[in-house]
């Protein structure tokens, strides 16, 4: 018995490059583990405890077979770019968030390692080479990092820390691209320059390197949290400048029946006097559709609404439709923030907005102009529901063709036919969604479905 633990601390204590090859594959699942709670965590990326697992199981296995098939410092940019594709494909991350959470283990796991590989040097009088060839340095080494880590992501998970890339726009994504790639590539090279001379580098470069990758880090942060602030506070003007018009109209309309307030009680009292049913009958018609207008103003209330890209867009629908005296009743029924948990906000809108503008053309032609947006959670049914009804003059409508590409009632010089189409290729790559188009004599109506 003692001569197994002999051989065993003494394969652990001595230079061994195969056990330290062999070790390359447990450790490799807990780094994949420990990162991967970082930069999900961090990034808000929404992932199933499936997916996870392939993941990491994925990530570790091809990890290892690169570090022992492809010799440095190819093997470092062949597992950068495994990683990145891993992250996409099985975690569903979108492009900023990928590469952003390529960023944040390199960065980290780069400027730890060279803390750790200065500390053991300078404190303890153990060079690199010990470090990567003594399997039982190699194993402290590793797992003072990902402890590291792990700490960092409780940190993280803690103050409820999180980075919001989905709100950039193509500019910015496109640069927040570029930034990011480049920062990879810097990086890595950096890495691993310091990394194998570190034993003839001077103590102070290698401290100015240390201090220039945690640097660039937060800056990085700083500069793409601004940025997000930014691109916020625009969300923000923009759903204030469209409530401020809101008001507006609501306060003209308010001040034009306190004018008219006497003329339309008189009004009234002629018809009773005379006791024409029929005329009160007409009168009262036109009285309430111009109370209905102030009222679906008065819907128009970012605290009912209370989700800034959905109030954006049936505000400018609404002002939209006004201008033609299409007339829209809102119906809200449900916290709309529902919506954005249950299916990517920029491809509800873009439903949204797609299906208001067919509804608002369509109900155009109309004589009675009327469109009804509902929104309503189905908790029985476990599914939130938008309706939109809207008046139609084309009875003879195929809604079975509507949405293949190029279909179109329009004229073809308006470009038209490609909004239901789109609706439809978001439906695809959504399993929990389900649009249905149906009509009646008087209304055309979709009906969203979004299950949970």
């Amino acid at each position: 018995m003692m001569e197994i633990i002999q051989t065993i601390w003494t394969a652990l204590t001595t230079q061994n490059e195969l056990l330290v090859k062999i070790l390359y594959l447990p450790l490799g699942f807990i780094d994949a583990i420990v990162t991967m709670l970082l930069f999900t965590t961090l990034l808000d990326i929404k992932s199933t405890k499936k997916s996870k697992i392939i993941y990491v199981v994925s990530f570790s296995i091809l990890g290892f077979l690169i570090r022992t098939f492809v010799l440095n410092p190819y093997s470092t940019f062949c597992n950068i770019f495994v990683m990145i594709l891993s992250i996409k494909f099985i975690l569903k991350a979108s492009w900023p968030k990928t590469l952003f959470s390529e960023f944040i283990a390199l960065i980290i796991s780069s400027v730890l390692e060279l803390f750790m590989l200065q500390l053991s040097s300078m404190a303890f009088h153990i060079s690199y080479d010990f470090v990567m060839t003594i399997p039982i340095y190699r194993i402290i080494f590793t797992l003072s990092i990902y402890l590291c880590i792990f700490l960092l992501y409780l940190l993280v998970r803690s103050f409820k820390i999180h980075i919001n890339l989905e709100i950039m726009d193509k500019k910015n994504k496109a640069l927040f691209f570029l930034n990011a790639l480049l920062g990879i590539l810097a990086i890595g090279v950096q890495f691993y320059l310091i990394v194998f001379y570190s034993d003839k580098m001077p103590i102070g470069i290698t401290i100015i390197s240390i201090v220039s990758l945690i640097g660039f880090f937060f800056i990085s942060i700083y500069n793409l949290l601004n940025t997000t602030k930014l691109a916020t506070t625009s969300l923000s003007l923009a759903e204030a400048q469209l409530h401020n018009k809101t008001l507006i109209i609501l306060h003209d309309n308010m001040r034009t029946f306190k004018h008219d307030f006497n003329n339309i009680v008189q009004g009234l009292g002629g018809y009773i006097e005379t006791e024409n049913l029929e005329g009160l009958k007409k009168y009262y018609s036109q009285l309430l559709k111009d109370c209905n207008r102030v009222n679906n103003l008065t819907a128009l209330n970012p605290t009912l609404i209370n989700n800034p890209a959905i109030y954006n867009i049936l505000a400018t629908k609404y002002h939209k439709a006004d201008e033609i005296d299409v007339q829209i009743t809102l119906e809200v029924l449900v916290d709309l923030n529902e919506f954005e948990k249950q299916v990517k906000i920029y491809e509800f809108t873009r439903i949204l907005g797609i299906l208001m503008d067919n509804a608002i053309e369509a109900a155009s032609e109309c004589d009675d102009k009327m469109i009804r947006v509902n929104f309503r959670n189905e908790q029985n049914r476990r599914r939130l529901v938008m309706v939109i009804e809207n008046t139609y003059a084309d009875k003879e409508v195929d809604v079975d063709r509507i949405f293949d590409k190029d279909f179109t009632t329009k004229s073809k010089k308006t470009n038209s036919g490609l909004g239901l189409w789109e609706v439809r290729q978001i439906l695809k790559k959504n399993n929990n969604l389900n649009l249905f188009t149906t009509k009646n004599e008087e209304y055309f109506i979709q009906q969203l479905e979004i299950y949970y």
